[in-house]
């Protein structure tokens, strides 16, 4: 259970947010247009793309990585393969962990290397090794840092990591905001070479809307008003079911199941529709702890702590990344009688099963990166919510 009257107290939670979690995330817009600045300045805009890549490799460290492979796979579509570099080692410091290159990489393929840090001696092994291979190469990296340096004397592309000047990282390696400025790049990079599109002003529009989430979930605004405060209320004593539909849409619920449960320390579930309704239809019925009964009337409510349950959150994004983003009308399929849909589906089965459910969508005629904003940052602010309120803070 949490404090649900901190969420209130827009002092109390500041107090308790020692680490700075609550102005890490807020600065995530300035993360995006410092770090835009940056890339514009690093000579991106000259890169003379010479043909799109057959796989898109990302490799590095922190919350950055897996979003990143993420929100690029979604916004590139069917057209482009994009896949994760996980890291090997006997500990989960950066410094002793290794990147294998996998043995089908080779001259037709790009390998994106981030990090804030640049010092991680397997990073700079990976590049070698895609060098080797004919690989190419850009990082995004601190300048002068180990890893930039490397890859300059390769004669690839490196893009300076530029967060937002005087701006706190938070204090942890899943803490949300920072990993902006390590996205930014990647995304006007992506635009650069036709795998999909990100302009300035659409990076810009993304900034605008981090801002504007962060207005609306910020600290000062109550609780009926904010949804990120109401699902760290919700969140606490149930177990996270956040579904989606569309692949920006399981880009961010991928990225938030991993920040509650990093951050917060809440295990949480994630599954695209439809199959979410297979996979987590079972964990629908009742109380998700064995032997336990929610409606038993003679469980004893004072000594015997609420039956976790669980809680369904829908994120609905655009289903092709060149749809516009807003969802604030229903699909044209569910104005059809007699048509199903698996959003349709799914509310039915929540509401058969007695389980509480609610739908996120991005304001009417976002493009794809403010679709994708917008869920990131309102499930960031929830996954800060709940760990102050809950004093599992790092």
């Amino acid at each position: 259970m949490i404090d649900e009257t901190l969420l209130d107290s827009p002092d109390g939670l500041i107090r308790a947010d020692t680490r700075g979690l609550l102005r890490a995330i807020a600065a995530s817009g300035a993360h995006v247009r410092t770090a835009a600045r940056a890339a514009a300045e690093s000579g991106l805009a000259r890169l003379a793309p010479e043909g799109r890549p057959g796989t898109l490799l990302v490799a590095g460290t922190g919350p950055a990585v897996p979003l990143a492979a993420g929100l690029l796979g979604a916004l590139a579509g069917d057209g482009l393969r994009v896949s994760p570099l996980r890291p090997t080692g006997a500990l989960a410091a950066p410094g002793a962990l290794t990147w294998p290159l996998p043995r089908w990489v080779g001259p037709l393929d790009l390998l994106l290397i981030v990090t804030d840090d640049g010092a991680e001696a397997g990073l700079s092994l990976l590049l070698e090794a895609a060098f080797r291979r004919g690989c190419a190469v850009v990082t995004v990296a601190p300048e002068r840092s180990p890893l930039a340096e490397v890859t300059v004397h390769r004669r690839s592309l490196t893009i300076p990591h530029a967060p937002a000047p005087f701006q706190e990282s938070g204090g942890h390696p899943a803490a949300p905001g920072p990993a902006w400025a390590l996205l930014t790049p990647l995304l006007l990079l992506g635009d650069r070479l036709g795998l999909f599109e990100a302009p300035g002003d659409a990076v810009a529009a993304m900034a605008d809307r981090l801002d504007a989430v962060a207005e609306r979930c910020g600290p000062t605004t109550r609780t009926h008003d904010n949804i990120a405060k109401s699902l760290a209320a919700e969140f606490s004593a149930t177990v996270p079911l956040l579904w989606s539909e569309g692949p920006l849409a399981e880009a961010a619920a991928r990225h938030a199941t991993g920040t509650l449960t990093a951050l917060a320390g809440r295990p949480a579930l994630t599954a695209g529709l439809p199959e979410a309704l297979g996979e987590h239809g079972a964990l629908l019925g009742g109380s998700l702890i064995p032997g336990a009964d929610p409606d038993d009337f003679f469980r004893d409510r004072v000594e015997e702590p609420q039956p976790l349950r669980a809680r369904v959150v829908l994120l609905r994004g655009p289903l092709r990344p060149d749809e516009p983003g807003g969802m604030g009308e229903p699909d044209e399929e569910e104005n059809v009688p007699g048509v199903p849909t698996a959003a349709g589906a799914a509310r039915d089965l929540a509401f058969q099963q007695g389980v509480a459910f609610s739908e996120l969508t991005a304001e009417e005629g976002s493009g794809p990166l403010e679709t994708a904003a917008e869920f990131i940052a309102r499930l960031d602010f929830t996954a800060v919510y709940l760990t102050l309120a809950a004093g599992t803070g790092p």
